[in-house]
């Protein structure tokens, strides 16, 4: 079985060979364009080069990344910006926590939380209102009880923690029963 990387890089050959440009020139192309958002972006190559979404999606990730100083990018630090940077630490700790369950969580940034997967997603984690970080659960059949509240989103319940002393024993066991579900 491939890795990620593996399936970029092939995504890559196939944009290039393709389109008869490499990533370098689509990249150069994008730049070029002022398009800077990644819809835009996406949004422009499909119109303007008849890009199919997932090709699309790439070359803007690819741009983007480019664009910034040393090309890396830590997809966190867009979910916790301003009033929210104070949680990040907090989120930090809740990862590591779940990673501590087995390693094989794979944490997905996504535009506002992260993605917390196994084999499929068991949860997401992310700032929530109020100063509180929110922690989704997919646990379907379990009824809803105390700070395990029910949630019509992507997950089926959710848990509001206002700090470190609410990541308690309870909400230890339900992170790790969505964990073993997954």
């Amino acid at each position: 079985m491939g890795t990620v990387d593996d399936a970029v890089q092939a995504q890559i050959r196939n944009i290039e060979q393709a389109t008869g440009r490499s990533i370098d020139d689509w990249v150069a192309l994008v730049q070029g364009s002022g398009k800077t958002r990644h819809g835009e972006i996406v949004s422009w190559l499909k119109a303007e080069h008849a890009f199919s979404h997932g090709n699309a999606n790439r070359v803007a990730l690819e741009a983007t990344r480019r664009s910034v100083p040393g090309g890396v990018v830590d997809p966190l630090d867009a979910i916790y910006t301003g009033a929210k940077a104070v949680l990040r630490p907090f989120h930090e700790q809740v990862v590591g926590l779940i990673r501590s369950f087995g390693d094989d969580v794979e944490v997905a940034p996504k535009k506002a939380y992260a993605s917390l997967r196994r084999s499929k997603q068991f949860g997401t984690v992310g700032p929530g209102t109020a100063g509180r970080l929110d922690i989704g659960l997919n646990l379907p059949g379990v009824a809803a009880t105390g700070r395990l509240e029910g949630d019509s989103g992507m997950c089926t319940h959710r848990m509001r923690l206002s700090s470190i002393e609410d990541l308690d024993a309870e909400v230890v066991g339900w992170l790790r029963k969505a964990y073993e579900r997954a």
